[in-house]
């Protein structure tokens, strides 16, 4: 490892707070939407009863959706996805949008404003009661095809192109946020990498709180996917993760917002804290793996040694890991 990155380790957890509570962050609030759940709680009610939220489509629905019959009566099209109910809805005047640029908007960019507004109500906090500088890390999925439909639809086609892009831009504009504002785009990490550089922001004091999440509508809503043997789909359009009858992933729709504070701060504060986040750490494993989508396992083994550095804590004091797998 680098001096450099030895010296920036020290900085970060050598404090004289023995909880290190002045470099661990605090997670004070969060908003999501995810298929069949339109918040938080629904999700977690979800969880604890392993409710499967994965819809499979007639032929009907899907015809309607605007998929083709030749699609549909293919016996490689897998009929299922995971997807948001009402994102055709939004409160236009509640942002200060007109119906008109409310109807052109990405949807994606819709629940972003929605979350990150319910996000800092869970907090607790409204951006006109702050006084500190409130950041913005999130990211999306491409969305050409709306983009696209928008765009040959519009009578200015300028006006879409330049409403659809920049989606936390927008958002910090619309909420007053004055801290810094990136889109973030690492494909499937893209939500934990920004809530990586919302931490990395908080540390260095660019903001007193952040926003930190992401969003993704795939369209047509109603619509399934074609099965490839020896790719990741899953045949039958389950998900069975950890499994061994495991057969592959089945993607979906969903947005996660996270409120964060420097412990310090929100213990001063006396806001709620749902959790902590003790390090963070982030690295690329260049071309140590057999393609750009298939992480290498020396890769993942360094950032998870960093994070345990950066956090102070021995890996055998861990009693509990909570991974993500997708069948």
């Amino acid at each position: 490892k680098s001096v450099g990155e030895h010296g920036r380790i020290r900085r970060r957890v050598d404090k004289n707070d023995p909880d290190h509570a002045s470099t661990q962050l605090a997670v004070i609030g969060m908003a999501g939407r995810f298929p069949g759940a339109s918040n938080i709680d629904e999700f977690w009610e979800n969880l604890k009863n392993s409710v499967e939220s994965i819809t499979f489509f007639s032929n009907e629905e899907l015809a309607a959706g605007g998929i083709e019959p030749d699609i549909l009566s293919n016996t490689n099209y897998v009929k299922a996805k995971g997807f948001l109910s009402d994102i055709e809805c939004f409160d236009a005047a509640f942002f200060s949008y007109s119906q008109a640029d409310a109807e052109m908007m990405d949807p994606q960019l819709r629940l972003l404003h929605e979350c990150c507004w319910e996000a800092l109500e869970h907090s607790g906090y409204h951006t006109g009661s702050y006084d500190g500088l409130i950041g913005l890390y999130a990211g999306n999925a491409p969305n050409h095809y709306w983009v696209g439909l928008t765009y040959l639809n519009s009578k200015n086609p300028l006006d879409t192109i330049f409403l659809n892009n920049n989606y936390t831009t927008k958002v910090s504009y619309k909420l007053d946020l004055q801290g810094p504002s990136f889109i973030v785009q690492t494909a499937c990490s893209t939500s934990l990498t920004a809530v990586h550089l919302a931490c990395q922001g908080l540390l260095e004091h660019e903001c007193d709180m952040a926003l930190a999440g992401g969003v993704s509508i795939w369209f047509p809503k109603e619509s399934g996917y074609f099965y490839l043997e020896e790719m990741i789909f899953s045949k039958d359009g389950h998900c069975r993760v950890f499994d061994a009858r495991g057969g592959g992933t089945i993607f979906g729709d969903g947005v996660g917002i996270v409120v964060l504070k420097r412990l310090d701060q929100a213990l001063t504060d006396g806001d709620t804290i749902h959790a902590l986040v003790k390090a963070t750490a982030i690295n690329n494993d260049g071309n140590r793996k057999a393609g750009s989508t298939a992480p290498s396992v020396q890769g993942q083994a360094e950032v998870i040694r960093t994070a345990h550095r950066l956090a102070g804590i021995k890996p055998e004091s861990i009693s509990y890991v909570e991974a993500h797998g997708t069948g």
